[in-house]
C-alpha cells in the first residue's frame, strides 16, 4: 500500500522548504485534522482557521464584505480570499481552503447540497476549484478534505517542474 497523501504533502513541503496554513469552513478542521495525523507536521503547518461564520471569514481572514454579499459564503470569490488570507496571516508560503454546503439542509438550487470551493493561494497566483459530492454531511467533509488535499499535492508536484 502506498503512502497516505497527508505523508506525501509533508514530504513535498519539507524537501521544497514551504510552510502551510489552512482556512476552513464546511469541512469543520478536517483538512488540518489529516495533515496533523502525520508526526512532525509542526515543521510546515503553521495554522488552521475554521471560519463557519461569515463574520469570521470577514473580520480574521479579511474576505471582503461586498465579496459576501454579492458572491455569498459558498463561492469560488470566497474560497480564492479565504486562501488569501489565511496566507497573510500565517505568513505561510501556501494557503488552502474551503467553503461549501455540507448538507443536510442549507442547499438551494443554485447552491446545492455538496457543493464545495477548494482555494489555494501561493506566490504562482490564487485559484478556486468547484467540486459537488454526493454524499451525507460527514461524506461530503471528507470528499471535500481529501480533494484540498489533492490540489494541494498537485501544486506541490507542480512546483517541482
Amino acid at each position: 500500500m502506498g503512502e497516505r497523501v497527508e505523508q506525501e504533502i509533508g514530504a513535498l513541503l519539507r524537501q521544497r522548504g514551504l510552510t502551510l496554513a489552512t482556512a476552513e469552513s464546511a469541512s469543520g478542521g478536517l483538512i488540518s485534522h489529516l495533515i496533523t495525523n502525520v508526526p512532525g507536521s509542526s515543521d510546515y503547518l503553521k495554522g488552521s482557521v475554521v471560519a463557519y461564520a461569515n463574520e469570521v471569514k470577514e473580520k480574521v481572514l479579511g474576505v471582503r464584505g461586498e465579496t459576501l454579499e454579492i458572491h455569498g459564503a459558498v463561492s469560488q470569490q470566497t474560497a480564492e480570499e479565504m486562501a488569501q488570507g489565511v496566507r497573510r496571516l500565517m505568513n505561510a508560503d501556501i494557503g488552502l481552503s474551503d467553503t461549501g454546503v455540507a448538507g443536510p439542509s442549507g442547499g438551494t438550487p443554485q447552491k446545492p447540497v455538496g457543493l464545495f470551493y477548494i482555494g489555494i493561494s501561493s506566490h504562482l497566483g490564487t485559484r478556486a476549484v468547484r467540486h459537488v459530492f454526493g454524499g451525507d454531511r460527514l461524506e461530503n467533509k471528507e470528499a471535500a478534505a481529501r480533494a484540498a488535499l489533492g490540489m494541494l499535492k498537485e501544486h506541490l508536484l507542480g512546483l517541482g517542474r
